[in-house]
């Protein structure tokens, strides 16, 4: 087994089970997350008024490959709640629409719908998918019946918050895609845990945090929104990166990327955690995880007499399990 605990500032008389709500960040990814804070308090205007779209565009050009799309596709935020509020808060939703989701979302989400729908008079529906589930066609099936001609936005996790099952989101991106429904992802616990490609999955808007299994620092996510899609989205912060006329610029980073002065360094960061990762075989471990939790949600089975919340055929869960 791997020995990795030298590697992070946690507190060895604590067994650190938890990556799924905050993770924790290695040392050397840490120790460049504060070599960026230094470097701006060295030249303050210097660095946020000259330095920081090129370090950002940069970032994100690394952080674009590990994700599978081009840079220009993506903007920093500090985490997923925030990139999904962006989303919603811009789609022009009205009395009569729908937004479809799963009983399986994060509880925020569910808060950010709830709030809006209360506002503006469209309709926020959790579809029910029932336990255990018996395959990912069934799943597909169950939740496609809530699916009517109202329907505007479909919002599903990729992998879920509160029952840690990855969803077979590929069928109902392309089912929705058919049918001129937009998608909006959450994938908050994807990244660093299950391989990513956007460009190929097709969903209009993706939301990722950085800082559960990438290891990043806390304060690093992404959204993602595909090209033909970007269209639709407001800025939640205008700053002056609306109305730009930069050169060669791209209108989405532009709007979404400075909401004033704030701490890049978490963003500046992430490469530092993907580097980690590749340096480290994260390959290995993840599969390392996958078998630990695979045994433990075993053996807890056989305890308890309970049985897992999904068929035993198929990849329903990686690093957390129910």
């Amino acid at each position: 087994m791997f020995d990795f605990r030298k590697h992070f500032l946690l507190d060895p008389s604590v067994v650190f089970l938890n990556h799924g709500s905050f993770g924790a960040t290695p040392i050397p990814v840490f120790r460049e997350y504060q070599r960026w804070q230094a470097e701006l308090e060295k030249q303050p205007v210097e660095f946020l008024g000259r330095r920081i779209t090129a370090l950002m565009a940069e970032s994100r050009s690394i952080l674009g490959n590990y994700v599978g799309t081009h840079a220009d596709n993506l903007v920093y935020t500090q985490n997923a709640t925030i990139a999904l509020n962006i989303i919603a808060r811009s789609l022009a939703l009205r009395p009569g629409d729908e937004v479809l989701a799963t009983t399986h979302e994060y509880g925020a989400i569910d808060r950010m719908w709830r709030f809006l729908a209360k506002e503006r008079g469209f309709t926020y529906i959790n579809q029910p998918i029932a336990m255990p589930i018996a395959s990912k066609e069934k799943l597909v099936e169950e939740f496609w019946s809530g699916v009517t001609r109202n329907t505007r936005v479909i919002c599903v996790s990729h992998i879920t918050s509160p029952t840690a099952i990855i969803f077979p989101v590929e069928e109902i991106l392309r089912r929705a895609r058919e049918a001129g429904i937009l998608t909006i992802m959450d994938g908050a616990h994807v990244p660093g845990q299950i391989p990513l490609h956007l460009d190929s999955l097709g969903a209009d808007f993706y939301a990722g945090n950085l800082h559960k299994w990438l290891c990043a620092p806390k304060g690093a996510g992404f959204l993602y929104a595909r090209p033909d899609a970007q269209k639709l989205v407001k800025p939640l912060v205008v700053s002056w990166g609306y109305e730009s006329e930069t050169p060669g610029s791209s209108v989405f980073v532009d709007h979404h990327e400075w909401w004033g002065t704030r701490d890049m360094a978490a963003f500046l960061a992430v490469p530092a955690a993907i580097e980690f990762q590749e340096q480290h075989d994260w390959e290995r471990v993840r599969e390392a995880c996958y078998q630990l939790a695979k045994d433990c949600q075993n053996r807890i089975c056989e305890l308890t007499g309970l049985s897992p919340l999904h068929s035993p055929h198929g990849d329903w869960f990686r690093q957390m399990c129910t």
